[in-house]
């Protein structure tokens, strides 16, 4: 009766320990489930990232490209500027120029218009 006491004793250890093991499979296999579909999670963020970081590379392309379209714009429009302004200051040079001709014929007509005084006062003066 010992030796089937001991066997018992023992079926009931080799029992024990399978139950053990077979709670540890159990949670290995939900825990191995629980992580695939985490992992399976991971896959479709990374997948969603990548197509936002290619829409955001695409938009920040065509952002530059934009920028640049911008630069060259205002590249051009500086451009024009600067030569409206030099057309500008040469057409007050031309202006200043012309106003200074002006005043000198004016002068120069007051002194003509003086002197045909002067000439006729004088031929008035000889007939008499």
């Amino acid at each position: 009766m010992a030796v089937i006491g001991s066997f018992t004793l023992f079926l009931g250890f080799v029992i024990d320990r399978i139950h053990h093991y077979l709670q540890k499979l159990v949670n290995l296999r939900s825990n191995a489930r629980t992580s695939n579909q985490e992992l399976e999670n991971l896959k479709k963020e990374a997948v969603q990232l990548k197509e936002k970081d290619e829409k955001a590379s695409k938009e920040i392309q065509q952002l530059k490209e934009e920028l640049s379209r911008v630069v060259e714009s205002l590249k051009k429009i500086k451009l024009e500027f600067e030569e409206k302004d030099k057309k500008v200051e040469t057409a007050e040079a031309h202006v200043a120029s012309l106003q200074k001709q002006a005043a000198d014929l004016l002068l120069e007509y007051d002194r003509l218009l003086e002197e045909n005084q002067n000439l006729q006062a004088q031929t008035l003066g000889h007939k008499s």
